[in-house]
């Protein structure tokens, strides 16, 4: 999970204004309207799964997969019809949102929907699930308070849930060396609940951590060979072997957050990273 900055721009305001027009019905409808109303506008939330994709470069807002032969779906982070906070507590969860572009994330169907994990047999997946902190207020219908709530779930849109994560040298996904406190109960919980230890998912940042390891070991070489070779040296392409290693980091790569934990284990890896102003020219 890496950053996803939301554009608004990005989005056609024919879209935008269908999501609007259904928000204002739905918020004229009795309760018991409600929930069937939802269920059969599913195509306005559909529709923006496009531009969502664009927002983070065609990949997995939670776990920066980019399967192209995978399903994707348009989450809604707060569940729309009902949110399950404990094993034995669900409540009706936050219709008020279920058009409200703000609340949809971008999500691979193993993110998303309850299943099994291979290596563990145990069920992953968000699902409905959208457990909040011990002692934090709870949205309602009446009282829209969400934003006073403290979700367990991380949120790949806020800068400061991102950090709390990194990913360790065997391809899993753990606590960053700063997430301290309930913190990392937020961290195991969002890692179990959006699957980002699914045994494919791991295998696949490992690739990306063995490719940029081995662009790091060619350039080490390379410039070992070039600190006497003279004006000979001008001829190695020092530059372009930089060049690929910090792709690997930037947020259009997949797994990029692999690729820069990988980084920083190897010597000399963190000055490889590309730098904001570099992610910004690029894409």
């Amino acid at each position: 999970m890496i950053y996803v900055k939301r554009d608004s721009s990005l989005i056609p305001e024919a879209v935008m204004k269908v999501a609007l027009r259904a928000q204002g019905k739905l918020e004229s409808l009795p309760e018991a309207e409600r929930i069937s109303f939802i269920k059969k506008k599913s195509h306005i939330w559909r529709k923006f799964a496009r531009y969502l994709s664009q927002m983070s470069y065609g990949k997995c807002w939670y776990s920066e997969s980019c399967d192209p032969q995978s399903f994707f779906d348009v989450d809604h982070y707060r569940p729309k019809l009902e949110a399950r906070r404990s094993e034995e507590v669900v409540d009706p969860g936050y219709a008020w949102l279920a058009f409200s572009w703000d609340n949809f994330r971008y999500s691979a169907q193993r993110s998303n929907r309850i299943n099994k994990n291979e290596e563990t047999d145990l069920n992953e997946g968000k699902g409905n699930w959208f457990p909040l902190m011990e002692g934090s207020p709870m949205a309602c219908w009446h009282d829209r308070c969400e934003g006073a709530e403290k979700p367990v779930l991380l949120d790949p849109v806020n800068r400061a849930d991102v950090q709390l994560i990194d990913v360790m040298a065997d391809g899993r996904i753990g606590p960053s060396l700063t997430c301290i406190g309930t913190s990392v109960h937020r961290v195991e919980r969002s890692i179990e609940l959006y699957g980002l230890n699914l045994p494919r998912l791991k295998a696949a940042r490992l690739k990306v951590m063995r490719e940029v390891a081995d662009l790091h070991s060619v350039l080490f070489k390379m410039l070992e060979a070039g600190a006497s070779a003279g004006e000979m040296a001008d001829s190695l392409p020092v530059q372009q072997q930089i060049d690929s290693i910090k792709f690997k980091t930037l947020p259009i790569s997949p797994y990029s957050k692999a690729a820069r934990a990988q980084l920083f284990r190897l010597t000399g890896g963190a000055s490889l990273c590309a730098q904001p102003e570099e992610m910004a020219e690029t894409t």
